[in-house]
C-alpha cells in the first residue's frame, strides 16, 4: 500500500469518526422528520433573532416607557404559557402536525399585526393571543412538542445528538437573523423616506415569512411524528357496547380489556414521574425567572443605553454571541455521552451564570463583550441534555404532557422577570437585574447537580435495535 492510499485511508477513518462523534450520523439515521423539525426551528429562530434585536428599541421609538416594555414582555410570556399549555396537552389527540401548522399560522398573523400597527394595546393583544418572541427565546407552543417528537423518533443512543443539533441550528438561525436585522436596519435608515419606525416595521416581514415556512414544513412531515396508541380490534357493535359500558359507574370487562375511567391528562402522569419532575420544575422556575430578567432583548437594550452602539454593531455582537453558542452546542452530545447528562448541564451552564452575575461590573465595552460571549457561548449547552434527561426519566407516552408542563412552567417563571427589570431600568438600577439573575442561575446549577446527579434513567425505554429493555443506568454511567 503506497503513501497515497495510507493517507486516503486515514482521511476516511477520520471522516467516519467525525461523522459518528459529532452526532450527524444520529440525525441522518433518524430520518426526514428530524430534518424538517430542525429546519423549521432554524427558520423560526431566524425570525426570533431579528425581533430580539429590535423589540425594545422599537418600543422606545414608539414612545413607550420602560415599565410598558416590561409589561409587554410579561404579558407576552403569559400568553405564550397559556397557549403552550393548551396546545401541548391537545397535541397528541389533535395531531402534532396540525398543532405545528396552527402555531405557524398564529406566528404569521402576529407578524402582520406588528408590521401594520403602532398602538400599544393592539400590539399587546396580538402578542398575548398570537406567537411572537419578545425576548428572543422560544417560549411558544412549538418547542415542547418538537422535543417530544424528536424524543419519540430517537432512541437513547441517538437522542442527545439529535437534540444537540436541534439547538445548534437554532442558534445559527438566531445568529443570522440578528446579523441580517442589524445590517438591514442600518441600510434602510440611510435611504430617503425611511423613518426609524418604518425600518423596524419592515423587519416583521421576515417574521411573517418564517411563520408561513413553519406551516409548510408541517405539511411534509410523516405519520411517524404522531404518537401511536394501541387500539383494540373490534367491530362496530363492540365499539358501541364499549361506549355504553363506559358510562356506567363501575369498570366492566369488554373481551379481554377493562374499560378505563376518564382521567385528566395531568393525573395520567405517573406518581414516580411527578416526584422527579416536581424538583426539576422548581429549579427550572428559578432559572427561568433569572433568564426573564436578563433576556437578550433586555441585554441589547442595556448595551444600547450604556455604550450607545449602532444597530449594526449591536447586531454583529449578538450574531457572534449566537454563533459561539452554536459552536459550543455541537459538543453537548459528545460531552453528554462521556460525562453524563446532568454533569454536562451543570458544568457548562455554571460559567455562563457567573458571566451574567459579573456582566455590569466592567465599565468598558471590551470586557463587557467578553462576558457576553462567555454567557452566550455556554448558555445553550444544557438544553439538549436537559430535554434528553426528561425524555429518559419519564414514560414515552408521558413525554408530550411532561414537556408541555415544563415549557409552561418555564414561561410562567420567565414572565415575572421583565417587569422587575423594567422597573429597575426606570430607576437607573438596570445593573441590579444582572446581579440578581446571575445569583439565581448559580443556585439553579448547584441545586440541579445535588438533586439529580444519581437519578436512574431509561427505565421505561426499550432498545431501538433489538427490542430488549434498555440497561438501567445512572446518569454518571451514561
Amino acid at each position: 500500500m503506497n503513501r497515497y492510499q495510507i493517507n486516503s485511508s486515514r482521511l476516511r477513518g477520520t471522516a467516519r469518526w467525525l461523522y459518528h462523534e459529532s452526532g450527524i450520523r444520529s440525525v441522518h439515521v433518524t430520518g426526514r422528520d428530524a430534518w424538517l423539525i430542525i429546519l423549521a426551528r432554524t427558520c423560526r429562530m431566524f425570525a426570533f433573532g431579528g425581533t430580539s434585536l429590535i423589540m425594545a428599541l422599537f418600543f422606545n421609538t414608539l414612545g413607550f416607557s420602560d415599565p410598558q416594555l416590561g409589561l409587554f414582555m410579561t404579558m407576552t410570556l403569559a400568553g405564550d404559557s397559556v397557549l403552550s399549555f393548551v396546545l401541548t396537552f391537545m397535541a397528541d389527540s389533535l395531531g402534532r402536525r396540525r398543532v405545528f401548522f396552527g402555531a405557524g399560522l398564529l406566528m404569521a398573523v402576529c407578524g402582520l399585526v406588528f408590521f401594520y400597527f403602532e398602538n400599544f394595546w393592539i400590539l399587546l393583544l396580538a402578542a398575548v393571543i398570537g406567537v411572537v418572541s419578545a425576548s428572543g427565546g422560544d417560549f411558544g407552543p412549538f418547542r415542547a412538542i418538537e422535543e417530544s417528537v424528536l424524543s419519540h423518533l430517537t432512541n437513547p443512543e441517538t437522542r442527545s445528538d439529535v437534540l444537540s443539533w436541534y439547538v445548534v441550528t437554532s442558534n445559527l438561525g438566531s445568529a443570522v437573523g440578528t446579523e441580517v436585522a442589524g445590517q438591514v436596519i442600518e441600510s434602510l435608515k440611510m435611504r430617503d423616506g425611511w423613518s426609524e419606525k418604518r425600518v423596524y416595521h419592515a423587519v416583521f416581514v421576515a417574521y411573517v415569512i418564517m411563520g408561513v415556512a413553519n406551516m409548510g414544513f408541517s405539511c411534509f412531515m410523516t405519520d411517524n411524528c404522531e404518537i401511536i396508541k394501541p387500539t383494540q380490534s373490534m367491530d362496530e357493535g363492540a365499539q358501541t357496547a364499549q361506549r355504553l359500558l363506559s358510562n356506567s359507574d363501575e369498570d366492566e370487562d369488554v373481551g379481554d380489556e377493562t374499560v378505563p375511567q376518564r382521567k385528566s391528562r395531568f393525573t395520567e402522569i405517573s406518581s414516580t414521574t411527578r416526584s422527579i419532575m416536581y424538583k426539576l420544575w422548581f429549579l427550572l422556575a428559578v432559572d427561568c425567572l433569572a433568564d426573564g430578567m436578563v433576556s437578550y432583548t433586555l441585554t441589547n437594550y442595556y448595551l444600547d443605553r450604556k455604550f450607545h452602539l449602532s444597530k449594526s454593531k449591536l447586531g454583529d455582537l449578538m450574531s457572534t454571541n449566537y454563533i459561539l453558542g452554536s459552536i459550543s452546542t455541537v459538543f453537548a452530545g459528545p460531552l453528554a455521552r462521556h460525562l453524563g447528562l446532568v454533569n454536562t448541564m451543570v458544568f457548562t451552564h455554571l460559567p455562563s451564570s457567573v458571566a451574567v452575575l459579573l456582566f455590569p461590573v466592567p465599565q468598558g465595552i471590551v470586557f463587557t463583550v467578553i462576558l457576553l460571549f462567555i454567557r452566550g457561548g455556554l448558555n445553550n449547552m444544557d438544553q439538549a441534555p436537559r430535554a434528553a434527561f426528561i425524555a429518559a426519566a419519564v414514560k414515552p407516552e408521558e413525554r408530550t404532557a411532561v414537556m408541555g408542563v415544563t415549557s409552561t412552567l418555564r414561561t410562567l417563571a420567565s414572565l415575572v422577570g421583565p417587569s422587575i427589570t423594567g422597573a429597575l431600568a426606570d430607576t437607573n438600577k438596570f445593573w441590579v437585574a444582572f446581579v440578581a439573575a446571575g445569583a439565581l442561575r448559580v443556585a439553579y446549577d448547584l441545586g440541579l447537580w445535588a438533586m439529580f446527579v444519581n437519578v436512574k434513567l431509561h427505565e421505561h425505554e426499550e432498545s431501538g435495535q433489538d427490542g430488549s429493555k434498555a440497561r438501567r443506568v445512572t446518569d454518571e454511567e451514561e
